[in-house]
């Protein structure tokens, strides 16, 4: 399938997806060690780029086990995280500054992961993220009751999109992206908000869904706390 943004509901342009790939799953934590910033409804073959990165750290085998880049690799083949991470945050400031949304699948993960690594390297971060299309939020919001998993996968199988390689950034991106281009497809009513209201109504989504599943964990473990923000976590400092 050609992505293009000419015919959405949603975006009149170009939009960026992004993903990454991490050492781990708390997004305070993590580092970068694979990321694709592909661009999306400039022509039938969607630019993108992409980077290998040397976190610095030891990339833990439960990671490697996802994505497939192990320590060696990174730090043979990547480049350091102090040069990757200005040009990964450049690349998705410059979308911003020119009004594209971004796509990010669970994005309070992905985008609070790189503005800690921006932080880290005293890098400027954009003060607003926005507007901001995250697929699980919004898959979760229209079809809230049904069985089954809710992963980039999953979500590319129920929605009937392409998916050429799960946990390899640049098919991410791509299969997020396919999703957003899906979604007011499969639920019409969507194309009829615009970006704004879009992304106002899923920081309003996100933040019930984080509220029901800090419930529901709660069950097990009562001090489980889920962040309802929405699409970055704020910093406590």
């Amino acid at each position: 399938m050609t992505i293009t943004t000419s015919d959405s509901g949603w975006p009149d342009g170009p939009m960026l997806a992004l993903d990454l790939e991490t050492t781990g799953i708390d997004p305070e934590t993590a580092r970068i060690v694979s990321a694709a910033a592909v661009s999306i409804g400039v022509s039938s073959s969607p630019p993108a780029c992409s980077w290998l990165v040397d976190p610095g750290i030891e990339v833990p085998a439960e990671a490697t086990a996802i994505h497939g880049i192990t320590t060696d690799q990174a730090a043979t083949d990547g480049r350091p995280a102090a040069e990757t991470i200005p040009e990964i945050t450049a690349e998705l400031g410059r979308a911003l500054a020119a009004g594209w949304p971004l796509v990010v699948f669970r994005a309070p993960y992905a985008l609070t992961v790189l503005a800690r690594e921006a932080a880290r390297h005293g890098v400027d971060f954009p003060a607003e993220v926005a507007p901001v299309i995250d697929p699980s939020v919004i898959d979760k919001h229209v079809d809230r009751y049904r069985r089954g998993r809710r992963t980039l996968p999953a979500l590319c199988e129920h929605y009937q999109v392409r998916h050429d390689g799960p946990n390899q950034a640049i098919e991410d991106a791509l299969a997020a992206a396919r999703l957003a281009w899906r979604l007011p497809r499969a639920h019409p009513h969507l194309s009829a908000l615009d970006l704004a209201t879009l992304h106002t109504q899923q920081q309003t989504w996100a933040a019930e869904q984080a509220h029901g599943l800090q419930q529901h964990l709660r069950r097990t473990d009562p001090t489980a706390t889920v962040h309802p923000a929405w699409p970055l976590i704020p910093t406590t400092t």
